[in-house]
């Protein structure tokens, strides 16, 4: 069985796994080691970079350790070492890289570059041994994209954020109503005793042909509410977080519904289409139930990989370099390359600018 070292540490996860491939095609995680930062940066209310960095350079080599223990393997039953080179904050990328580097020089394994984008992407194969293709929502933090993925590293974008992403408005939204970080999850926990028909959120961009994204103007109105109403209620703020994942869902239920409709239009012969969701936002139960509605009611399946892999994980990253292994894409001047904070995992699709330009790149 081939077998390879995932390392990730693009943002606040310290990450390593070891993910390997049998006789059949199939892929198996044998270790998935992950050190959280979220008590490190909870005080500041988001993930501050230097600190971020500092972190990855104490945690790694005993992440590192601690994989190869659980999976109990040793560094010459590699096959080789992938790692997370972008997009994401570029201190803790030099971390991850540069460790990476240094291990396959000592061993003479090979070295594989992960797009992190690319290590959501293909999650879905490791979980579901997916097909290809399929049409792929990414939502996290940094990005909100609709993708065809057609083959290991062919990838189409077919939309993006034109301002804020989908995971950096939920939490944007929890800092304002003053919940702790990180947002995401604790908006969604507000959200479920709350009445999401109190306050009308607009959905930007609701109505356009266009399959693109904007939450900036959703993330003002969410300001001006509670500005409106201050000082706030937890009954306040339950509303408001209610009231802001409907216009989300909603806004998804109509772009990822025109998408799909497309998917289907262009590829008539696949017997079940499938629509993947990927990214750290994609643990949220309320857009996991919207996306599913809609699959259903066109004769389609959502897949949504485990929990612990939609958010920033090393097992994702080891088996996508165990897919670029497997189909000879392995970079000959991997040693040469460097971190990349911005890498569009479509670098053929031209930036989208619209009420902002920030993340039209990635």
């Amino acid at each position: 069985m081939r077998k390879v070292l995932g390392i990730e540490t693009s943002c606040d996860e310290t990450a390593a796994a070891i993910v390997c491939l049998d006789d059949l095609g199939a892929g198996h995680i044998l270790s998935n080691v992950v050190a959280s930062q979220i008590e490190d940066h909870a005080a500041y209310g988001g993930v501050v970079p230097e600190i971020a960095a500092r972190a990855h350079v104490e945690l790694l080599d005993g992440v590192i350790n601690r994989a190869m223990d659980d999976a109990g393997a040793e560094l010459a039953q590699l096959d080789a070492i992938a790692v997370t080179a972008g997009p994401g904050l570029i201190g803790g990328l030099i971390v991850g890289t540069m460790t990476a580097k240094a291990m396959a020089a000592a061993s003479g394994k090979s070295l594989i570059p992960v797009n992190h984008l690319e290590g959501h992407a293909l999650t879905a194969r490791l979980t579901d041994g997916l097909a290809f293709p399929y049409l792929l929502l990414l939502v996290s933090g940094g990005h909100t994209q609709i993708l065809l993925v057609e083959g290991v590293g062919r990838y189409r974008r077919w939309a993006t954020t034109i301002d804020d992403a989908l995971g950096e408005a939920f939490d944007k939204t929890a800092k304002l109503l003053g919940l702790p970080y990180p947002g995401g999850p604790n908006v969604e926990r507000a959200a479920r005793t709350g009445d999401p028909s109190r306050f009308a959120l607009p959905r930007p961009l609701a109505g356009s042909q266009r399959l693109d994204f904007s939450f900036s103007g959703l993330k003002t109105a969410v300001r001006q509410v509670a500005t409106s109403l201050a000082p706030l209620s937890d009954a306040d703020v339950a509303d408001i977080c209610a009231s802001f994942q409907s216009a989300v869902t909603r806004t998804l239920s109509e772009r990822v519904g025109r998408s799909l409709d497309r998917f289907l239009s262009e590829h008539p012969g696949i017997a079940l289409p499938t629509l993947v969701v990927a990214g750290g936002v994609a643990a949220n139960q309320a857009i996991r139930s919207t996306l599913d509605g809609l699959c259903r009611e066109r004769g389609a399946r959502l897949v949504a990989p485990p929990l612990e892999l939609c958010t920033d994980n090393a097992a994702m990253i080891a088996w996508a370099g165990l897919e670029r292994l497997n189909a000879g894409l392995v970079p000959a001047e991997a040693f040469a390359l460097a971190p990349r904070a911005r890498w569009p995992l479509d670098e053929t699709a031209a930036a989208r600018v619209g009420s902002g330009k920030r993340g039209a790149k990635a």
